[in-house]
């Protein structure tokens, strides 16, 4: 079921959003929908997502300093391996 709703949005944001849906071949009630329903699939995926016992165990056991670059390690890991 669609509702209409009401919103106070700034002109000229107004005028650029429906030349982007105008250029996607959208209106822009679609984007602004599906924006919407990402943004709470999203909520819902990161209330849904529990650890398992075992890493819920492990969490906060190993303190990184602030200075680490995992990318670094991670370049030398796969050269010490393939090279």
């Amino acid at each position: 079921m669609n509702t209409k709703l009401t919103l106070t949005i700034e002109q000229d944001v107004i005028q650029k959003a429906k030349d982007y849906a105008k250029g996607k071949n959208r209106s822009l009630s679609d984007i602004i929908e599906n924006y919407l329903k990402s943004l709470t699939k999203e909520d819902n995926r990161k209330k849904k997502t529990k650890l398992s016992p075992i890493v819920q165990s492990l969490k906060g056991s190993f303190k990184m300093p602030i200075d680490f670059d995992y990318k670094e390690e991670l370049r030398k890991g796969l050269e010490e391996k393939y090279l």
